[in-house]
């Protein structure tokens, strides 16, 4: 157990980028053979931070010393991936820090800290978060001139402190926080919605060969004496894939808030499949109830499907619920659209997805995160 008596101290030493976030859930999946029921049991996820620290041989003799004396305690831990730059020098008398909030890193903060070129992270005390500054409980008590201003949390050492010794003078630390409250994130949707789920409209990034399996789970009856027999287990066919998502300034917090969301498996999604599965054969007016587009499958196969129009004014879905052959094509059958649509106005397959893993990544660098997330189809 911590000790009391120390109290909650901070823990001072700057961190290297990048900084690893762990966010990590536990979801029970109970499937069926036309359906899957998806049971949170840890609705806020265990949030894990690994730093990276290159310290000299006076700060790897301290960090010893402190992982020696309270590895059980708490640590004030500043949030170093979500820094931003001091707009105004900080005094040691000053009351108030200058600094852009308006993400809402600082949002019910009570503390930060504050350093300045790598050197010692320094804690303050704060009264209110306005919108350009940090009013400040007790004067910040030190003075920095090109200073970085971070949010802080509460989490203890999940893994013993891994210390390599370059040189003499020099090494490098790996420290890992577990955070002990679960960080339920914000109700805030940056996402339009399509029959009650979000649509992941930011296209993946490729950041290498996109691998992709599409398939239906059955079970091979062979008795041996003739030929196999394939009984199906799932009546729908599963895609799964991984994409990779990458963003900078605010839309950072504005991500991770949306994967806190989603309850690691939990939470399904729409995901667009930005191909070309549907071309548009003739341009389409604001009353019509059908689109006419070029043949690639049999018009079976469209019907009950989801699609995303990319409208220049933003997006519009529809489901098709009915398909026939056109002279021009095949004819989709779906609401009115209410707006006029050009012809070569791009097209796309909605796809209904959640997370394939309860463990999730992001790398946080100096000026942008990146995420890579595994999807499995799952039925609509």
């Amino acid at each position: 157990m911590p000790d009391p008596a120390r109290g909650v101290r901070a823990w001072p030493f700057a961190a290297q980028t990048p900084i690893t976030e762990v966010l990590e859930w536990s979801t029970d999946v109970l499937v069926t053979e036309a359906a899957e029921q998806r049971v949170a049991l840890r609705t806020a996820p265990r949030s894990t931070l690994i730093f990276s620290h290159l310290l000299d041989a006076a700060g790897l003799a301290k960090v010893a010393e402190l992982g020696r004396a309270g590895p059980l305690d708490d640590w004030i831990l500043p949030l170093w991936h979500l820094s931003r730059p001091a707009t105004a020098p900080i005094d040691a008398a000053d009351l108030t820090v200058f600094v852009d909030t308006t993400d809402g890193a600082f949002d019910g903060s009570v503390q930060a800290v504050i350093a300045a070129d790598g050197g010692r992270a320094h804690l303050i005390e704060i009264a209110a978060v306005l919108p350009d500054r940090l009013e400040l409980a007790a004067a910040a008590g030190v003075s920095l001139v090109h200073a970085i201003v971070a949010p802080v949390g509460s989490a203890f050492l999940a893994r013993p402190l891994e210390i390599d010794r370059r040189r003499q003078g020099l090494g490098t630390v790996k420290s890992s926080f577990t955070f002990r409250a679960g960080d339920g994130g914000a109700t805030a949707n940056p996402y339009p919605q399509h029959q009650g789920l979000d649509v992941l409209t930011d296209p993946a990034v490729l950041r290498q060969p996109l691998a992709e399996t599409l398939g239906q789970t059955v079970e091979a009856i062979d008795n041996g004496f003739g030929p196999m027999v394939l009984e199906p287990v799932l009546t729908h066919v599963q895609r799964r894939s991984t994409i990779t998502l990458i963003d900078r300034g605010p839309a950072r917090l504005i991500r991770r808030r949306w994967l806190l969301s989603l309850r690691g498996r939990q939470r399904a999604f729409w995901l667009p499949s930005w191909g070309r599965e549907l071309v548009l054969q003739a341009a389409v007016t604001s009353g019509a109830t059908s689109i006419v587009v070029a043949p690639l499958a049999d018009p079976s196969v469209w019907i009950g499907r989801h699609l995303m129009i990319d409208h220049p004014t933003g997006p519009v879905f529809r489901e098709i619920t009915a398909a026939t052959w056109d002279a021009l094509g095949i004819r989709l059958s779906i609401a009115a659209l209410g707006k006029s649509i050009a012809l070569g106005t791009p097209i796309h397959l909605l796809v209904k997805v959640r997370s394939d893993a309860d463990r999730i990544e992001l790398t946080h660098g100096p000026n942008r995160t990146e995420l890579a997330l595994p999807l499995i189809e799952v039925p609509v």
